[in-house]
């Protein structure tokens, strides 16, 4: 007798979705693609690397800044000695670290030459001021930039991170809705770093920094040198140098992309983005005609550890064609969309990647004998574009496959 079971019944509370990753990197620019006034927050899409309109004017007066801790729009504007009214505009003084917490939505930011954490609601574009904490408690930037903070990144525990350009000071910093500010201390080397230290100002300072999902960090400088450091201990070791890319290339900015690479921006040669395998060190151009960059920033991690749990990524995108499966309607509109199985019982799964094989929805099905439809509830946050989307059997074979247009 041919059953249908309703979905819910069919899971049987197997469904596993897989938090599709960010498809774009938030970007530091200035309002003109040649220039170094780091105030235009824009997007790169890491699948076309173009950047796109500019989101939030920085340097825009009109923008009044509310308090961190109160919600409330700012009516004292703060008082700085050497800044006067350019420490109320978001971003008077320059942006160089930023980082991305998807989770509220918000864009963290410390202005390049003020000891000062902020935000940027990314859901209402309001602008937040952390009053009640400072970051390094320096009051003055050092003429070196020694104690100013250029790298910034949001951790696998949740926490933000931010680093002085001598490490001599990291900075975690919670991103609830109360926000407090920790100073962890120096960031020590490793005894291997025998020739290149962490607190190098020739070879260390600049750059950006991104975060895995094993606890670490990973500084980037912009003498293109990378360093892996520890949360726990707070010890960096020598991962290389960047190879493959311009003379006069300088990492400033740095975002990791869905297929687990790293893409890589400079503020001061845009004649390309690049993308660096963290195996090799070795970069490879995305496109020509970049935008400067001061910094990047998204959510995704750089998986290690964990790795092998994660869906392993397509080889291809090629059609397998199968009598037995049905999919319907494509192009997929609202979201939803159903798979008609005509199978042996068993366990059977559905997947859904975009074209460069990121997974977006992973879904188990137990199967009872004869056919079945599932309906398909795609997460709210899928973006519309070409996907392909699987049915793998019970030792992971791909017995259908089927690209699919979401609108």
């Amino acid at each position: 007798m041919k059953r249908f079971l309703p979905f819910t019944l069919l899971l049987c509370g197997s469904v596993s979705l897989v938090s599709a990753q960010d498809r774009f990197a938030y970007a530091i620019t200035d309002a003109v693609k040649d220039g170094a006034n780091w105030s235009s927050l824009r997007k790169l899409d890491l699948q076309t690397g173009t950047f796109g309109d500019i989101m939030l004017n920085g340097l825009d007066a009109s923008t009044k800044p509310h308090d961190a801790a109160t919600k409330k729009q700012m009516t004292e504007p703060l008082q700085d000695k050497q800044f006067g009214a350019l420490a109320n505009i978001p971003f008077g003084t320059g942006v160089a670290a930023i980082a991305f917490d998807r989770k509220s939505q918000r864009l963290y930011y410390t202005p390049m030459l003020m000891d000062q954490l902020r935000y940027v609601d990314l859901k209402t574009m309001k602008v937040y001021f952390v009053n009640d904490a400072g970051l390094t408690g320096a009051t003055a930037k050092a003429a070196d930039q020694s104690n100013i903070i250029t790298r910034m990144s949001i951790a696998s525990d949740g926490n933000g991170y931010a680093l002085t350009n001598d490490a001599n000071s990291l900075i975690r910093f919670t991103t609830g809705k109360k926000i407090t500010v920790t100073n962890l201390g120096i960031v020590t080397d490793d005894p291997t770093n025998t020739h290149v230290s962490i607190h190098n100002s020739c070879s260390s300072f600049g750059g950006d920094m991104i975060a895995d999902d094993d606890g670490n960090l990973y500084v980037f400088s912009a003498r293109n040198y990378v360093f892996k450091i520890n949360i726990e201990t707070k010890v960096a070791t020598l991962l290389g140098r960047l190879s493959e890319i311009p003379e006069a290339f300088t990492a400033n900015g740095v975002a990791v992309a869905g297929d687990n690479s790293v893409w890589i921006t400079s503020a001061v040669d845009n004649s390309a983005v690049y993308s660096v395998d963290m195996k090799t060190l070795r970069a490879t151009k995305v496109t020509d005609g970049a935008w400067k960059s001061a910094d990047l920033a998204n959510s995704n991690l750089l998986a290690t550890h964990r790795s092998a749990a994660i869906p392993t990524l397509i080889a291809s995108t090629n059609e397998i064609s199968n009598k037995q499966v049905q999919l319907y309607p494509n192009p997929v509109v609202g979201k939803q969309f159903a798979v008609r199985l005509n199978l042996p019982e068993g366990n059977y799964t559905l997947s859904m990647t975009d074209m460069i094989g990121r997974q977006s929805l992973v879904q188990s099905v137990i199967n009872i004998k004869g056919t079945q439809t599932e309906n398909v509830q795609l997460p709210a946050s899928t973006q519309n574009g070409m996907y392909l989307v699987r049915v793998l059997d019970g030792n992971g074979k791909a017995i259908y496959s089927k690209k699919i247009l979401v609108q």
